[in-house]
């Protein structure tokens, strides 16, 4: 089979205040380089754009003026075309920049994180949510950020005990993005705002981490060189990742406490793997016994769902050869790296880095158990 050519890459870049326009060619032009981070919900994403500023350029004051100084919300969004299809890397606004100089020649450095960083601006402690559940105050949160494109997908907890407003009345700590996080690790959810699918708008997701759908074309290694498209690709075990949470509930006739353990068992984070390890470690959550028995059962899913990824695995790829770009939050297939080790991946994390002639991708993948569960790997 022949190697597939190189699919060319094509990159774009919005700016302006809260609306983010095509800049000028020769703002593209003086673009060096790209790095972009995203993850799965643990931490907010960003980016870093380096420019060659030459003498007496307006570039240096352009970016002074307008990251803070004068317009106190700088927006920034990056796509590229690759295949004849345009995906959105990015949007988010700009946080500090740095401006250096080496005898004749100049750089800007332009560093942003995605949009939560405008929901991380004001503290707003105090706010009351009378009798309502966790996923109705987040849709009350963001519905504040409709005017940036922002839309939001907010899954209910499968069990949610609405507070009553005569025994307690839960109020906003924080900002609205802490709020907002504290709320999904409550809830052993994840939240993110995902660019996309137009430049301009953005998708927030407040739900589970779901672990299904169709995988991403499949990452060779080890295989016949026409057929290898990643760089490199290392795989670790850490069996002491994994914890058994056991949480306390009381029996209702005679209130007497009730240890019982939680097992790793979740639809939507279905076994990647067919072999999981024996959990070296049983986690007492204190804290449950203060909870209702419906409560403490989804405190102890959280909890195993973020203590339950065993196999993990980073890699780079080269875009071109790859033919498309690999997206964080989605599956992908593994082949070539062993019986133990092939298979489908959660993907957690991707850096991408672009830069005049080349786009390359670092990565991380994850999942809950050793051996493929799936005869073949999908291509």
């Amino acid at each position: 089979m022949s190697e597939l050519p190189p699919q060319p890459v094509r990159l774009h870049l919005y700016a302006g205040p809260a609306v983010a326009l095509p800049v000028p060619q020769a703002l593209v032009d003086a673009l060096r380089e790209v790095t972009i981070e995203t993850g799965s919900g643990d931490t907010q994403s960003g980016f870093e754009l380096v420019f060659d500023v030459p003498k007496k350029s307006p570039l240096s004051t352009l970016f002074l003026l307008t990251g803070g100084v004068s317009i106190p919300l700088f927006r920034i969004v990056l796509a590229v075309t690759i295949g004849g299809t345009t995906q959105v890397l990015a949007d988010g606004v700009m946080t500090e920049h740095e401006f250096a100089t080496d005898g004749a020649s100049s750089t800007l450095h332009v560093k942003g994180k995605d949009l939560t960083a405008v929901m991380d601006i004001f503290e707003l402690d105090g706010i009351p949510y009378p009798a309502m559940p966790a996923a109705v105050r987040v849709l009350a949160i963001l519905a504040k950020y409709a005017a940036l494109g922002v839309a939001p997908l907010v899954i209910p907890a499968l069990i949610e005990e609405p507070p009553i407003p005569t025994e307690k009345i839960p109020r906003h700590q924080g900002s609205d993005y802490a709020y907002v996080k504290k709320l999904a690790h409550e809830a052993g959810y994840v939240f993110y705002i995902d660019p996309g699918p137009l430049p301009g708008m953005s998708k927030a997701y407040w739900g589970p981490e779901v672990r299904l759908g169709i995988p991403q074309p499949a990452l060779n290694a080890g295989l016949d060189g026409p057929h290898d498209n990643v760089t490199s690709l290392t795989f670790s075990l850490n069996k002491e990742a994994k914890e058994l949470p056991v949480v306390t509930v009381h029996e209702p006739w005679s209130k007497a406490a009730i240890p019982l353990p939680i097992p790793d068992i979740n639809p939507l984070r279905p076994m990647l793997g067919v072999v999981p390890p024996l959990p070296p470690k049983i986690t007492m959550l204190p804290e449950t016994a203060k909870l209702s028995a419906p409560a403490a059962i989804m405190k102890g899913i959280a909890y195993a769902g973020q203590h339950d990824d065993m196999v993990t695995g980073t890699g780079t790829l080269d875009v071109t050869r790859y033919g498309r770009v690999l997206t964080s939050r989605g599956l992908v297939g593994v082949r070539g790296a062993g019986e133990a080790f092939n298979g489908l991946y959660y993907v957690s994390r991707v850096t991408h880095k672009i830069a005049r002639g080349s786009y390359t991708q670092s990565f991380t993948l994850a999942r809950n158990a050793l051996l493929s569960t799936v005869p073949e790997v999908p291509v």
